[in-house]
């Protein structure tokens, strides 16, 4: 699915209609068509034909496992190929909870399946157009937020969140449920789920969300600049005869910060690709600034430009299609790419963890 920059302005906002769950079990149909407007529940049939975005917030083992397991095993009764991708600790809690039924069910350790978050809908569409294409409805777990994270990897998750609004047919049927440890997470990070997910999953409630925003809040996270560094950067303008120099330029600096050869190579190769694609796709010139924070080195390349599409560089490109290649490699390389777009121009910044 595509969102163009005009799709945006006019606010247009995809239409998720259709039955959901709740933690115990129970069905609901949920009409999502306006943000900001708490969802209609109504009584539907069981199956699920269409796409479903839930946020299923928990607090304690008992809790998660009491939403968790009842949502995992009615998707194996009804013959549903089932993903759950999580953290190693609640993968642990699952197998024990599951006991045979675990072995039915593909489990992915989230922590390494979102190492970067870009990688999370990648991910979920190759899980999908496995099983999805057999016309069989399916669901899927997902934790892609956990204690610990660094606050920019915390961001872009919230990003992917948001763009699962718009990447996937209201009509696929794909049942998604995401797990809120709220005890263990910020406030901020919960308040951002109830935009980003038209329907809340609690203990004992099933809601729609007052704060869901749809397609337009995806496209205005995606539009809102990135917060600036609070450490002096180094930096230099580019252009079309600069790009070896902006490649020894990321070497040095990375080999000097501690970065192995193998994954400073790698770093340079990916900075060469957006700085390309600034020069080709973008004003044909640019900026590239780097600097040391805590536990990473970024590189970051700004240009003038503008990408329409907040999707490019977390879906395959086709072979024949050079649009989008740059940051698909980014992604595959690198730590964390983050990239943000709109009336200020466009800024890719990528994480190095050191």
């Amino acid at each position: 699915m595509h969102v163009t920059e005009t799709t945006a302005k006019k606010g247009a906002v995809i239409a998720f209609e259709g039955p959901t769950s709740s933690a115990d079990g129970s069905t609901h149909q949920v009409d999502t068509r306006s943000p900001g407007t708490a969802a209609t529940l109504t009584s539907p049939p069981k199956a699920h034909d269409g796409y479903r975005h839930e946020a299923f917030l928990w607090k304690g083992s008992r809790e998660f496992l009491s939403g968790s397991v009842p949502f995992i095993r009615d998707g194996l009764r009804a013959g549903q190929p089932v993903l759950v991708a999580v953290t190693q600790t609640r993968i642990g809690l699952l197998r024990a909870a599951l006991g045979d039924d675990a072995h039915r069910v593909e489990l992915v350790d989230m922590a390494e399946l979102a190492r970067n978050p870009a990688r999370i809908i990648p991910g979920l569409r190759a899980f999908m157009d496995q099983h999805v294409a057999e016309g069989r409805p399916v669901r899927a777990l997902g934790e892609p937020i956990w204690a610990g994270r660094r606050p920019a990897e915390v961001a872009e998750c919230q990003l992917q969140e948001a763009l699962l609004n718009l990447t996937v047919d209201p009509g696929t049927p794909l049942w998604l449920l995401c797990s809120y440890d709220v005890q263990a997470l910020a406030p901020d990070v919960v308040t951002e789920a109830h935009r980003s997910h038209p329907a809340l999953i609690e203990q004992d409630t099933y809601r729609g969300s007052t704060l869901y925003g749809g397609a337009h809040h995806a496209v205005t996270v995606f539009e809102t600049e990135l917060p600036p560094a609070d450490v002096p950067a180094w930096r230099r303008g580019f252009d079309a005869g600069d790009l070896v120099a902006v490649r020894e330029d990321v070497i040095g600096h990375a080999l000097g910060a501690g970065v192995p050869t193998g994954r400073s190579a790698d770093l340079a190769l990916a900075v060469h690709e957006v700085a390309t694609n600034s020069l080709v796709h973008g004003s044909g010139s640019g900026e590239l600034r780097i600097w040391h924070e805590a536990g990473a080195l970024v590189c970051e390349v700004h240009d003038e430009g503008r990408i329409s599409d907040p999707m490019r560089g977390r879906v395959t490109p086709a072979w024949e299609n050079e649009g989008g290649r740059g940051l698909w490699m980014a992604n595959q390389l690198c730590d964390l790419v983050q990239v943000r777009s709109g009336a200020a121009g466009t800024t890719i910044r990528i994480h190095t963890w050191l």
